[in-house]
């Protein structure tokens, strides 16, 4: 109701300026909100991550712990510490283990470099004493401490990290120094604690004490863990920026490092266990003869240890991830020593406390010598009881204090020590969806410390910045908005428009930092977007309509700034966004530049990455320039350069390619900044990440919109997901993606994707898919394609059956040919990118070739529901499927596509009806049989539930299940009816989509010279006669008629002549002659074509000599223009000649001039301007008595909504500037007055014509020249591509089909040939009783039914595994959504670069002309 209140009060006063008060307000212009919900379930999430941190760190040092007191001579079972002692060294290994797999996956299935020898012995010989330390430790000292001085002595594997941070110097400030040192202090105070623990327990020695060999324990301990924190060497070296460039080269290799060492530590680990052996005395054979349950508890206590030190890792890196590192990871695991020390201690207590009952006055050393004397042993608390029995060895059994002060004060010591060393984890901050590789040094953890190995391994923070331009902890990255437009409409053009706007309000004005560290830019690029009259179309006068539309609900007044262009493709319109963003239009002309989506990319491409990265490193000249501003000009080594025009051109000078990104979008894409931003982070995480992709949601309504839901959901659930986590995603759809700059601009990218279609297999391949085939271009040059199913984006799809058809004969064709084109070069595209394997061309071998046989498998689908419904012959039944495919064939290579269309619209029907049939056959025959324990049962029983337990991991797309029904029914249209339509019009090479019907009607009617109609009753007879009819007398008809064409069209070209010679310039002379190319970039042929008697060379001589001396005058003239421009004014516009389509955009935008707008701009216009709380009583009085003298000076004067004349203009400025000057001067605050009149100017601002730069249009004439010039018409060549493209489509379809047709040939005769070579499987109950009978299947089917659903297991498995990523991407980003951290100034008319201009630059104020 608050919402409909305020709408209602803003119409209310509009209407009191108008008689339309009514605007537009799309989906999605309203202000973003937190959502608390969301926030809770955020903290929520956090907590759950810490506490699993901690359970799982607590069990795993508590089960080693446990494993280790039970292998130690004093154990309650003596007897069977040999096998315990295997368990702990099997504990030792298991993270070796796992990081032997992971290592030798990436080193053969990703990328392999050879290592340098010399650093590989060195990490050889480290790892091995770190091992060789590890095992001395846990299968030597620990097992002879007591569980007590187990746990604290692993405190103390922090000695070399603090040595080596005190010995780097790697703290920020000097001061921090004294953290490592009090480490160090409190390591060695806790060894010489450990010492005199021991000395006080051998004085103190009473019955089944301590032995002589306690201090050589002890030296073996420490000398042991000296060793360990050798493990963390390399986290103090990469800190350091003088040994960080040392082992940049270890990055390379690594892995296959980690293969070497994971053996090597293993070894050291079995030959300490094997001395161990050999020196007790334990034979070999004793393994063998361990009883039942002292393996399984053995077994069970590893069990536990692996599973919950894998956890523990894991959910630390998560913590990590989700900007959690305190809550999440730190304290956790800080915690973890002190929660087991109380748990052990109370476990102690308890068991003292039920000794208590039966002695009550019992002493705590009596308690402990039941346990030396401890004969019968329950097997439910004999961990409990060991626990109790090492406590009771520790000093706590003597009556003394002393002794169990010291070891508690030991324990403190270590501890301590530990937190000194890692101090910098607490203020340490990662970035969204960190690599685990950046938050950690080594990639897993160590079984025996884990919490000290999580800690310890966490990467430092580097000191110097080695990049100086930035001190920012995010790169810093500039993001070009690309829409191509191709004939969208008013509601589709809106979509895109109000994404644009909530992006520019999410990030604010450009000149403030925002927490993201992003700068963008709009540019939209229209195709098609001039008539044949060289005038705009209606869909630039609707897009025009929908940028005013929406700039009044965003901000409730009129465009700022807006600028009109000429430029070589067209026409240009520039419009400052309401924060401050810019956005560009680029109205294309067909004529001037090539059309459609590829060539669009092309040209925002070569301008945004090529043009402005080149203007942005080389400042242009000011010889260049035409009345600059002394305000934007620079000097450099005596030259004078003006800066660039734009925000982002001059912040684009520090960031590099890498940092350039282009996100590429349809003209109809819905989209939030959250989802453009998650994006950003794949990119800006990953280095080798050249694109990524969101989850397309398809809009709409109607059956075929609700079959592309499913279908698009069951693409990006499954296939997608499972792309990214084998390898790499083949295409990244060009209606919401995210490149790379440096990606496109590598070699053999960009350059190739100019290519221009020539052979038929190009113009499938080239121009019928762009977007996979940039993508696949990307993919042969090692970059990686990466799918993010958070950001979500929404699109309309094709409504119509006869538009979703042609949509997808592109798309098919196109996915084959690129998917065969990578698999092709799949062994030289695997060398160069990491993200393809060999597994995965098999696994994408697999996929396509189950794809090929689609059609085969629907048509023995259908078979199955006639052999079982009408009980029919299988053989039959397979060939009754198989004839209307095949009539379908004949239809479509003897028809036009539209009738293919209406034949495929019917049979889709028809085969809807048959799948209901085959659906409820499969039941049926689980009804029949008693069972769905067979092999189609069970494909569709588990199918079901894999789809529902999808859903469910998408709980926002749940719904669309209801869809799925609607895609099973509609299978055989889309992957039979659809195939065959598909391939059979292979040579058809048009869009077939957004067709205008203008143009469709141009084309059917021409060369028509008679239509007739005849309608009667149910009759619709058509008679059309065209110009290819062989009849005399048209050709007579035709004659005749073509000279008063030609007449018509000579006179014309002789008008266009006289009034080109007869423009007036500057009033007196005529205008000269214009070149060429100037002819072409205005749209207008060259009205003096070369006279037949003359050759061409001639004439271009002639002409070239001509053009030369106007352009010798021409350079004159400007000379002349130039000594007397220096004496005018500085803000002087040049009125420049307007072209034809200027005019109608112009008037659009003038209509902010009228009564009503003004008063409405006004007051916006103020408010903006003085938005500070503290000039709000000041706010409020301008606007209320700026409204008074508006009122007061237009109110007889105009309509509400006539436009104002440029002479009341004038006198509306004078008096609104002399009425806010009075205000200010009153209210003490003239420093506000340049904003004032800023805000003034910009509301009395009309749209202004402009020039574009002599050296921007250089670069569009040559650019057009090169690559873009439109394509000639030539009908032989047309003729010949037509007739490769038949050939090519004859080719695909016999192959195609011929492997349909020996797919569905072999089961036919496997079916004929009867039960002699089927499988016989044993019919199975639900309640898991046997029958007597069997079930007969055919091999192939089988087979064929095995495989697919192994792939659907496969691709599920990769789905859970995104999932998980994706949430933590999703948390991680909400916790830093929306947050600026804006600069206070209180002058923003003062000239400000964003990035700092180098030393050699110098402003000046005067710079000689």
């Amino acid at each position: 109701m608050e919402e409909q209140k305020d709408r209602s009060e803003q119409r209310q006063e509009r209407h009191g300026d108008t008689w339309d008060p009514f605007q537009l307000n799309p989906i999605g212009a309203e202000k973003e909100s937190k959502k608390r919900g969301f926030v809770f379930l955020q903290h929520l999430f956090a907590l759950f991550v810490g506490l699993f941190v901690l359970v799982s760190a607590f069990f795993s040092k508590g089960s080693l712990l446990v494993l280790t007191t039970m292998a130690s001579e004093k154990s309650l079972l003596e007897k069977d510490r040999a096998f315990y002692l295997l368990m702990v060294a099997c504990s030792l290994a298991v993270p070796n283990v796992l990081l032997f797999l992971k290592s030798l996956w990436k080193c053969a299935f990703k990328n392999f470099v050879a290592p340098n020898i010399k650093t590989m012995l060195v990490i050889c010989l480290i790892e091995s004493l770190v091992s060789f330390g590890t095992s001395i430790l846990a299968l030597v000292a620990m097992p002879y401490f007591d569980i007590l001085t187990n746990l604290f002595i692993l405190g103390s594997v922090c000695f070399f990290s603090s040595v080596f941070q005190a010995a780097f110097h790697l703290q920020k400030k000097a001061w921090k120094i004294i953290f490592p040192i009090c480490s160090v202090v409190f390591v060695l105070s806790g060894y010489i604690l450990l010492g005199l623990d021991y000395y006080i327990r051998k004085t103190s020695t009473v019955a089944n004490g301590n032995s002589q060999n306690d201090y050589l324990y002890v030296g073996l301990g420490i000398f042991a863990t000296i060793l360990v924190s050798l493990n963390w060497w390399e986290n103090s070296f990469q800190a350091s920026d003088k040994l960080h460039n040392a082992l940049t080269e270890l990055e390379g290799f690594r892995d296959f490092v980690f293969v070497l060492s994971s053996i090597l530590r293993t070894a050291v680990i079995g030959m300490v266990f094997a001395i161990c052996i050999t020196v007790e005395g334990v034979h070999w054979s004793v393994f063998s003869k361990f009883p039942a349950d002292t393996v399984h508890r053995g077994v069970s206590i590893l069990m536990v240890q692996a599973f919950a030190s894998a956890v523990c890792h894991w959910f630390g890196v998560v913590g990590c991830k989700i900007h959690a590192v305190r809550c999440s990871f730190a304290l956790p695991v800080v915690l973890t020593t002190p929660a087991v020390v109380i748990a052990f201690v109370v476990s102690f207590l308890m068991q003292f406390n039920n000794f208590l009952k039966n002695n009550i006055n019992a002493t705590i050393g009596g308690f402990c010598a039941n346990f030396y004397n401890y004969k019968l042993m329950n097997t439910s608390k004999l961990v409990l009881d060991e626990i109790s029995n090492s406590i009771c060895r520790t000093s706590v059994r003597y009556s003394e204090p002393w002794g169990p002060a010291v070891m508690g004060l030991e324990g403190l010591c270590w501890w301590v020590g530990l937190l000194c060393s890692t101090y910098y984890i607490w203020t340490q901050k990662f970035q969204r969806i960190e690599r685990t590789t950046q938050i950690f040094v080594r990639r897993l953890y160590e079984a025996a410390f884990i919490d000290q190995s999580l800690l310890l391994n966490t990467r430092m923070k580097i000191i110097k910045v080695r990049k100086q331009e930035s001190n920012e902890k995010v790169e810093s990255c500039v993001i070009y908005l690309c829409a191509t437009m191709w004939h969208e409409t008013f509601d589709e053009m809106l979509k895109i428009l109000t994404s644009m706007f909530r992006l520019d309000r999410y990030r604010g004005d450009p000149k403030e930092q925002h927490k993201d560290n992003i700068d963008f830019e709009c540019h939209i690029f229209v195709d098609d977007s001039y008539d044949k009259d060289n005038n705009v179309n209606k869909y630039v006068k609707d897009l025009v309509s929908v940028i005013i539309e929406v700039y009044r609900v965003f901000t409730n007044k009129e465009p700022d700034d807006v600028s009109i262009i000429e430029t070589p493709y067209g026409g240009r319109l520039t419009c400052i966004l309401p924060e401050g963003n810019m956005l560009y239009i680029h109205l294309k002309n067909k004529q001037l530049i090539r059309n459609k989506k590829r060539w669009s990319q092309i040209m925002y491409m070569y301008y945004l990455l090529g043009w402005k990265g080149y203007i942005a490193k080389n400042p242009q000249r000011l010889r260049t320039v035409v009345n600059p501003c002394r305000a934007s000009l620079v000097s450099m080594n005596g030259n004078a350069f003006i800066l660039p025009q734009d925000e982002n051109d001059s912040k684009r000078k520090n960031i590099s390619d890498d940092n350039t990104y282009i996100m590429a979008l349809d003209g109809d894409t819905d989209f939030h900044p959250s989802a453009l931003i998650l994006l950003v982070d794949r990119l800006r995480m990953y280095q080798n990440v050249g694109a990524a992709c969101g989850r397309i949601h398809p809009t709409g309504m109607g059956p075929m919109v609700w079959y592309q839901k499913f279908e698009y959901a069951v693409g990006h659930w499954l296939q997608k997901t499972a792309e990214h986590v084998f390898g790499s995603v083949l295409c990244s759809p060009g209606c919401f993606s995210l490149f790379r700059g440096s990606a496109l601009m590598d070699d053999n990218v960009l350059k190739r994707y100019t290519t221009t279609s020539t052979k038929a297999g190009e113009y499938v391949q080239y121009d019928q898919g762009e977007d996979r085939w940039l993508c696949t271009l990307l993919l042969q040059q090692g970059w990686r394609v990466e799918y993010n199913a958070a950001s979500d984006a929404y699109t309309n799809a094709p409504q119509e059956f006869n538009e979703f058809y042609n949509q997808r004969r592109r798309w098919g064709p196109s996915t084959l040919a690129n998917t065969l084109d990578l698999l092709h070069s799949g062994a030289e595209t695997s060398k160069k990118n990491s993200s393809i394997s060999s597994l995965y061309i098999f696994y994408q071998i697999f996929t396509v070739g189950s794809s090929i046989l689609g059609p085969a498998s629907v048509c023995l689908m259908i078979a199955g529901a006639f052999s079982f419904v009408f009980n029919w012959d299988a053989n039959f039944a397979i060939l009754l499927s198989v004839l209307p495919p095949a009539v379908y064939i004949i239809i479509c290579y003897t028809t036009k596509p539209a009738f293919q269309l209406a034949v495929a619209a019917i049979l889709s029907v028809l085969y809807a009806f048959l799948m209901t049939a085959t659906f409820l056959s499969i039941i049926g025959q689980m009804v029949e049989e008693k069972t769905f324990i067979t092999p189609s049962g069970l494909f569709l029983v588990s199918a079901s539930i894999l789809y529902v337990t999808t859903a469910i991991l998408h709980p926002q797309e749940f719904g669309l299940l209801i869809y799925g029904l609607m895609y099973v029914i509609c299978i055989p249209s889309g992957y039979l009816l659809l195939a065959i339509y598909s391939l059979v019009n292979l040579h058809i090479v048009s869009w077939g989509t957004r067709e205008s019907t203008s143009e469709v009607a141009k084309e059917k009617t021409m060369g028509v010279v008679c239509d007739k109609r005849c309608t009667m009753c149910c009759w619709d007879i058509k008679i059309e006669v065209n110009q290819e009819t062989k009849n005399v007398v048209l050709q007579q008809l035709q004659q005749t008629v073509q000279p008063k064409n030609k007449n018509k069209q000579q006179n014309l070209n002789n008008l266009q002549e006289l009034q080109l010679q007869t423009i007036p310039q500057d009033g007196n002379e005529a205008a000269p002659l214009k070149r060429p190319s100037e002819y072409r970039l205005a749209g207008q042929h060259d009205p003096s074509p070369p006279p037949s008697d003359k050759s061409e060379d001639q004439y271009e001589k002639e002409k070239h000599v001509r053009f030369r001396d106007l352009d010798e005058d021409q350079d004159q003239g400007q000379d002349q223009d130039q000594d007397q421009g220096q004496d005018q004014n500085e803000d002087q516009i040049e009125d420049l000649p307007e072209n034809v389509w200027i005019k109608p955009i112009k008037e659009e935008f003038l209509k902010k001039l009228t009564y009503a707008n003004l008063k409405r701009n006004l007051a916006a216009q103020i408010k903006h301007a003085l938005r500070d709380k503290k000039h709000e009583d000041v706010c409020d009085e301008l606007v209320l008595m700026l409204t008074d003298t508006l009122n007061q000076e237009l109110f007889d004067t105009v309509g509400p909504e006539d436009i104002l004349p440029d002479s009341l203009v004038e006198e509306l400025r004078e008096s609104l500037n002399d009425c806010a000057r009075r205000i200010l001067v009153m209210n003490q605050v003239e420093t506000l007055q340049k904003r004032v009149r800023r805000a003034i100017e910009k509301t009395l601002m009309a749209p202004q014509v402009e020039k574009l730069p002599d050296e921007e249009r250089d670069f569009w004439v040559k650019l057009i020249e090169r690559y873009l010039e439109p394509l000639s018409e030539d009908k032989a060549h047309k003729e010949e591509v037509k007739r490769e493209l038949k050939s090519l489509r004859n080719k695909a379809t016999f192959l195609y089909f011929i492997v349909n047709i020996l797919w569905v040939v072999a089961t036919f005769f496997l079916q004929a040939i009867g039960e002699a070579i089927s499988i016989k499987i044993p019919k199975i109950y639900p309640n898991g009783t046997v029958a007597d009978e069997y079930l007969n299947v055919e091999p192939i089917g089988l087979m064929f039914l095995l495989t697919f659903a192994v792939l659907l297991f496969v691709q599920f498995l990769a789905m859970l595994y995104h999932r998980v990523y994706t949430l933590i991407h999703m948390v991680s980003y909400r916790t830093t959504e929306k947050e600026y951290a804006t600069k206070d100034s209180d002058d923003e008319d003062e000239l400000t670069i964003a990035n700092k201009i180098p030393s050699m630059f110098s402003i000046e104020d005067d710079i000689p002309m």
